[in-house]
């Protein structure tokens, strides 16, 4: 309890820039929590996924690979979908694999927005938080040093010490946001690189799959 109290004083004598820094905080994490969630949803164990359709490919049973590509919303199989259903009805030879290459990258652009949406908002958000608070010591610094001016002499270290030491909570505060955004954002982006070498490699596999001499 005495844990809660202190961090609700902390805030309250950081002044009016820990409240934006605060809305940083709060904007940020709703992006991070929504990321994470699209992002787990958008995962699937590729490998897994290309053992069940390569022998419905191999064999030219494209529906039933298409089939078990609609059972899941990931991107992957979304893309593999796409590019069978390309295939499904057209006999391709390797003359055909650049213009497949081609449909299945249409696929893949369609999809990469969705995966790297709102992410590039996460170092702006932190960059925000951290210069709202070296703006919050900066105005707490001139005002303490104008509410010392008029002071009695023996008073003046003590109050440019509290002052100095108040002004610093909204850069402490503004670090303290900027901080773990900076590191979900790193987490979101590998998990998003991951997710686009992964549809990068397997439609290369479907492509190969699907030309024949």
């Amino acid at each position: 309890m005495e844990t809660f109290w202190a961090i609700i004083d902390f805030f309250k004598s950081g002044g009016f820039f820990m409240y934006p820094i605060l809305l940083t905080l709060a904007v940020g994490m709703a992006i991070i929590i929504e990321r994470i969630i699209f992002l787990s949803r958008a995962w699937i164990d590729g490998r897994a996924l290309w053992s069940r359709i390569e022998p419905d490919i191999r064999s030219k049973q494209l529906a039933e690979a298409i089939q078990q590509c609609r059972e899941s919303e990931a991107a992957l199989p979304v893309v593999l979908a796409a590019g069978l259903e390309r295939a499904m009805n057209t006999k391709l030879t390797k003359k055909d694999r650049e213009e497949l290459e081609n449909y299945i990258e249409e696929a893949m652009l369609a999809v990469m927005p969705q995966l790297e949406r709102r992410t590039h908002y996460l170092p702006t958000l932190a960059n925000v938080s951290t210069l709202l608070g070296l703006l919050g010591t900066i105005i707490g610094l001139i005002q303490s040093f104008q509410s010392i001016t008029a002071a009695d002499p023996s008073q003046k270290a003590t109050l440019l010490a509290h002052g100095v030491s108040v002004a610093m909570n909204t850069t402490a505060f503004g670090l303290i946001v900027a901080i773990p955004i900076m590191l979900c954002y790193a987490y979101i982006q590998s998990r998003t690189i991951k997710i686009v070498d992964m549809l990068d490699a397997f439609s290369i596999k479907l492509v190969n799959a699907l030309t024949t001499e």
